[in-house]
């Protein structure tokens, strides 16, 4: 991720994260390299484009090149959910297929990249969350600032977590 200052290999925290469980494990992912690209666009695909019916030019922006992305694959082999980390802050594009939600798939992505701006020293990440899943985000130390709005016709919250945002640490 050329001029972003994150990096799939060289930052401190890619070294050694991986996460497991018995029925998925969640790493980061490389979009520069085509499979790691390609499941990732195809989660998205299913979740935002065919299910939520956003428009593919909007799910596609061009920003996924500067990003760090987590993936999550069944034991199978299977990606089933993925997300991603904006230079400066912002987490996006967090989609899980439907048959793995409510099985922890989503927080355990959202730790990845989380753990990833910790190591970049971000003291602010911002998300925006469709207004249905602020439950699941302020479980993770995110809080609503400002009223609801629309993006791709979806009801959304901005949600702000600052560095100790879950323990206070």
């Amino acid at each position: 991720m050329p001029g972003s200052g994150l990096s799939a290999g060289s930052g401190l925290f890619f070294a050694t994260y991986f996460m497991s469980t018995p029925a998925y494990r969640v790493r980061p992912a490389d979009f520069a390299d085509p499979a790691d690209a390609a499941a990732a666009r195809e989660v998205r695909r299913v979740v935002f484009v065919i299910e939520q019916g956003v428009p593919e030019s909007l799910e596609i922006d061009g920003r996924d090149a500067g990003a760090v992305h987590a993936l999550a694959f069944a034991d199978d082999g299977s990606a089933i959910g993925t997300a991603r980390l904006l230079p400066g802050g912002k987490i996006g594009r967090v989609a899980v297929l439907a048959p793995w939600r409510g099985r922890g798939v989503g927080a355990a992505l959202m730790r990845c990249l989380l753990d990833a701006a910790d190591a970049h020293g971000w003291d602010e990440i911002v998300l925006h969350a469709q207004s249905w899943t602020v439950g699941f985000y302020e479980k993770l130390g995110f809080v609503i600032e400002g009223d609801e709005f629309e993006e791709a016709k979806i009801p959304h919250r901005r949600m702000v977590r600052r560095r100790g945002g879950i323990c206070g640490s």
